[in-house]
């Protein structure tokens, strides 16, 4: 356990989950979210805080850093676990238990007009997240006053390329695979048809 000592001197910290470890069940179990957040997620935080320490990043957030490592070769390690803990925070408040059957009218608007309809926007979520090869992530994106459904590989963000972000898929295999196995197109179907937490996307909108 850290210390409190730890966390008052490290720049970032693990952020607490938006809900109980077993609150995603069965879509999401609670082993899977123990190892997903307190393994994987705390890692990049962890590597991020040793990595960044006594140099110019130390005190920045993880969006400045993000900006700031993005593209350059020799800052790529830095660039790969801020935008990993960036993403992984994201993801959780993405999720909600019970999920939301219908979009906020706001959110709701926007996806009739890009999608023509709530259930297309929520099929290209599930076949982005689905065909994304590798790890990486489907994301429900603003861009142009336009809502897109995107995917990005490893570490890879939109906020890198200045597009706005409102909800995010993990479709790293640790994310799934304690429950599904190779059953990806299984978790992404679930967490698009249950778990999305449509009221935290419209609330990203500007």
């Amino acid at each position: 356990m850290t210390s409190a000592t730890t966390v008052k001197s490290s720049p970032h910290v693990l952020p607490p989950l938006p809900y109980a470890e077993n609150a995603l069940d069965p879509v999401i179990s609670a082993q899977t979210l123990g190892f997903h957040y307190g393994k994987h997620h705390k890692g990049y935080v962890d590597k991020l805080n040793t990595l960044i320490a006594g140099t110019a990043l130390a005190d920045l957030s993880l969006e400045e850093i993000i900006a700031r490592t993005s593209g350059k070769a020799d800052q790529a390690e830095i660039f790969n676990n801020a935008a990993q803990a960036w993403n992984h925070t994201f993801y959780w408040h993405s999720l909600q238990p019970a999920g939301s059957n219908e979009p906020p009218a706001n959110l709701k608007q926007l996806i009739d007009s890009s999608f023509e309809s709530f259930a297309a926007c929520k099929s290209e979520l599930v076949a982005a997240a689905t065909t994304q090869f590798g790890s990486g992530w489907a994301w429900l994106v603003l861009d142009g006053g336009k809502l897109k459904v995107v995917k990005t590989g490893n570490a890879q963000t939109p906020l890198a390329q200045g597009i706005k972000p409102l909800l995010t898929i993990d479709v790293w295999e640790h994310a799934y695979y304690l429950d599904y196995q190779n059953r990806r197109p299984d978790y992404a179907k679930a967490v698009v048809d249950k778990l999305l937490n449509w009221r935290f996307a419209a609330d990203n909108l500007p």
